[in-house]
């Protein structure tokens, strides 16, 4: 099972067909040069990356943007036409005050699996208190979360409400809480890898690449700025599979996994084990 953990469906064709939903998209993703293909794309896309699941996850900004980039209820009508290819995430704007309830119905209504929060764009810590009910929702289901953590392309971001570091509090305070540094907290590396080391709550996922290519960007930042014998000994079982798409070309980055040498049992946790433990969910 190879699943990708880090998967944007803004563009998809099923829920593009209002233009300036798609130019609103285009705006606040920064993304510009692409178009909105069917799910059949989609699907060849997989097949070329040697994907079998794509984990799909929204962007509720509606305080800072107006509106989330794609809502709860888009992610639920894509997962259900393929619902063997794809699991779905929600996302909540943590400052509405109907945040709570908007993320429980997504649990048990909708049926999604998980949580996605970026710090950086609504500028909150990942311990700020307003964010409690919030996080007891996702602890009473049993639901992980991913954070955007470190760079971020889109515009108007702080990298500094995503540093690694940033989320130790939480870590800390909630042990039964999944979460998951996304990007692998880039270029903060190493916090993110002493994070995994001490909290065994914490994951990191691969969607990564911003200089070189897919296999030089892959090599420097998981050989070098992190020894490969840390994932290989240590990280293995934190570590997801993610490609960020369609930002980065999931083809490359699935590929370039293949040449770090790591143990073919630690690409194995790292192509979908590991997912599925941080889901909560077997198949």
């Amino acid at each position: 099972m190879f699943i990708d953990m880090h998967v944007h469906p803004d563009f998809y064709g099923l829920i593009n067909g209002d233009e300036q939903r798609l130019e609103f998209r285009h705006r606040v993703m920064n993304i510009h040069k692409n178009g909105t293909p069917p799910l059949q794309h989609i699907f060849n896309q997989m097949k070329c990356a040697g994907l079998d699941k794509l984990c799909l996850l929204p962007q509720d900004y509606t305080t800072v943007e107006g509106a989330a980039t794609v809502t709860n209820e888009e992610i639920r009508a894509i997962v259900d036409q393929a619902p063997d290819r794809f699991f779905g995430f929600a996302s909540v704007d943590p400052f509405d005050p109907s945040a709570a309830q908007r993320l429980e119905k997504a649990f048990t209504e909708l049926g999604l699996l998980g949580l996605k929060l970026n710090p950086s764009k609504q500028r909150y810590y990942p311990a700020d208190p307003r964010l409690k009910d919030i996080y007891d929702i996702c602890e009473k289901y049993d639901k992980p979360i991913i954070f955007h953590s470190g760079l971020s392309w889109e515009p108007g971001t702080l990298s500094k409400y995503s540093r690694p570091v940033e989320f130790e509090e939480l870590a800390d305070s909630r042990p039964k809480l999944r979460i998951c540094l996304a990007h692998f907290g880039w270029p903060w590396v190493q916090e993110t890898a002493m994070l995994m080391l001490k909290y065994p709550n914490v994951y990191a996922d691969t969607a990564i690449l911003y200089f070189d290519n897919a296999k030089e960007f892959y090599t420097q930042v998981f050989t070098k700025d992190i020894p490969s014998t840390w994932i290989d000994r240590s990280l293995r079982h934190q570590v997801m599979f993610g490609s960020d798409n369609p930002r980065f070309e999931q083809i490359r980055m699935a590929e370039a996994l293949n040449h770090l040498g790591f143990r073919e049992s630690t690409v194995e946790l790292i192509r979908g084990k590991n997912a599925l433990e941080f889901l909560g969910c077997s198949l």
